[in-house]
């Protein structure tokens, strides 16, 4: 399971169901782990499934678990979530720069969480 960390001021949000997206920035270590999680590939700001060019040995489910960790030690809080995952621009309100692109993550169930 891929597990991102995530400041205490996000994470509160998503638990809360205030937030609904995390970004991340685009950049070569996201789009590894995005590609091997999703099961995507990335070309041109864009991605592709890998399903749907034939390439059906890296084919994945749309949605994912992912463990969310507000720090980096393994008894830090944490919460695992079902998420999607889109480029797009974020939400200023949510900590996104203007204009700016990222991979988002969006939260589509909180499955549990630890309050440590």
């Amino acid at each position: 399971m891929l597990t991102l960390p995530i400041k205490k001021k996000w994470f509160d949000m998503i638990l809360s169901g205030e937030k609904k997206e995390e970004y991340r920035e685009i950049k070569p270590y996201y789009e590894t782990r995005f590609m091997n999680l999703f099961g995507v590939i990335f070309c041109g700001g864009t991605f592709l499934k890998c399903s749907e060019i034939g390439l059906s040995e890296c084919a994945k489910d749309d949605v994912q678990t992912i463990q969310f960790r507000n720090g980096y030690s393994k008894n830090s809080p944490s919460f695992i979530a079902k998420c999607t995952l889109s480029i797009g621009t974020g939400k200023e309100e949510w900590g996104a720069e203007k204009g700016k692109e990222y991979f988002i993550l969006t939260v589509q169930e909180i499955l549990k969480g630890s309050e440590d």
